[in-house]
């Protein structure tokens, strides 16, 4: 197990180390210690916001290319912790405040109280953009006429009965956001549909552009008509167009993930460094959590562990939109979730119990 963590515990180790000076050049003894507590909060928050995202990315990283696979690892981590929490928020704030984003650093460094109200107040369009791309994941996962496994059968059969009605998750996503946009305040009705509208375009078209480059690259176990598997170059160019667009698909399913973890940080502290040590910690544990849960083939071990990963995405969805008009506390997030996966856990056992030497899946 510590092979897994290794790197998450060391980093975690720099964080602390930088968060006791940074808070012991601000308030001495006393600021070392509250902002190292900080810190330590903020990173617990991001593993139990991102425990499902990462059976989710497990899940696509397990018929990833190795390639592609190393890549995510090495390069999303770099994303995930840099330019998610840290160059992400100054761009929006960036774009809010029709400012440079160098102005923008600026801001957070010599007036964070203003950076922080400008980010939290871009809620509406965060909350929306990344509810609506989380619900669309969810909802591909149950609206699958394929959908075999079942964990909560009266909720997926009919769920997986409605994949055979074309694009029908979008037209239940459009609803909940013509729904919520009833009860967003009057001025920011307009900012919440067209940052659902990007949401969903952002889906439609990552979700294409993997299916695009999955086109022509044979399936599992598949014979080309030649009788031979494709080998050489082409298979090599088909791993590589498939490769790029899970890569793809998986950095905006982080974003996505990370919207509410980086303005609800902003409850906690208003500093940006401090506010990215934390973060980047959760993110590092997620990274290694995901390593480890393709390496031990744990979503083959538990049968319904994927679902509940799914369900948590799907409340986190809907919690993301309702946040566009009323406060829902990131512990209530962060617990939801947690209960989906331990839930799908336990249930997994009782199944593997019942039906001992029989296939997860």
């Amino acid at each position: 197990m510590l092979k897994y963590y290794r790197g998450s515990l060391l980093f975690t180790l720099f964080a602390l180390v930088g968060a006791a000076y940074i808070g012991f050049s601000g308030g001495g003894v006393q600021g070392a210690l509250s902002t190292l507590f900080i810190v330590a909060v903020l990173g617990v928050l991001e593993v139990s916001l991102s425990f499902d995202n990462a059976v989710v990315n497990a899940k696509v990283l397990a018929g990833m290319d190795p390639v592609w696979r190393h890549r995510f690892l090495t390069w999303g981590i770099a994303i995930a912790v840099f330019g998610m929490r840290v160059v992400f928020p100054l761009v929006i704030v960036a774009v809010i405040a029709k400012i440079t984003p160098w102005d923008a650093v600026v801001m957070a460094a010599s007036n964070p109280a203003e950076y922080a109200r400008i980010l939290t107040e871009a809620h509406v369009a965060v909350s929306a953009f990344g509810g609506t791309f989380l619900m669309m994941v969810g909802l591909k996962h149950f609206i699958d006429s394929d959908k075999e496994v079942h964990w909560i059968s009266v909720v997926e059969r009919p769920l997986s009965s409605l994949g055979r009605v074309e694009a029908v998750q979008l037209a239940v996503v459009l609803l909940l956001m013509y729904f919520v946009s009833g009860r967003v305040p009057a001025a920011d009705q307009n900012t919440f549909l067209i940052s659902g509208i990007f949401g969903l375009v952002c889906y439609i078209l990552v979700d294409g552009i993997g299916a695009v480059m999955d086109a022509g690259a044979p399936e599992e176990g598949e014979v080309a008509a030649e009788g031979a598997h494709a080998t050489g170059p082409d298979a090599a160019a088909i791993a590589a167009k498939a490769g790029l667009g899970a890569f793809l698909y998986l950095e905006v399913l982080d974003a996505s993930f990370s919207f509410d973890g980086v303005i609800g940080a902003f409850a906690l502290s208003t500093n940006l460094l401090v506010i990215a040590l934390g973060l980047g910690i959760g993110a590092m544990f997620v990274r290694s959590m995901t390593v480890m849960l393709v390496d031990k083939g744990t979503l083959g071990e538990y049968r319904f562990l994927e679902h509940g990963a799914f369900y948590a995405i799907i409340c986190l969805g809907v919690i993301m939109l309702l946040q566009s008009f009323m406060h829902i506390p990131e512990v209530v997030t962060g617990l939801l979730g947690a209960a989906f996966i331990a839930v799908s856990v336990v249930s997994s056992i009782r199944w593997q119990r019942k039906h001992p030497g029989a296939s997860a899946h």
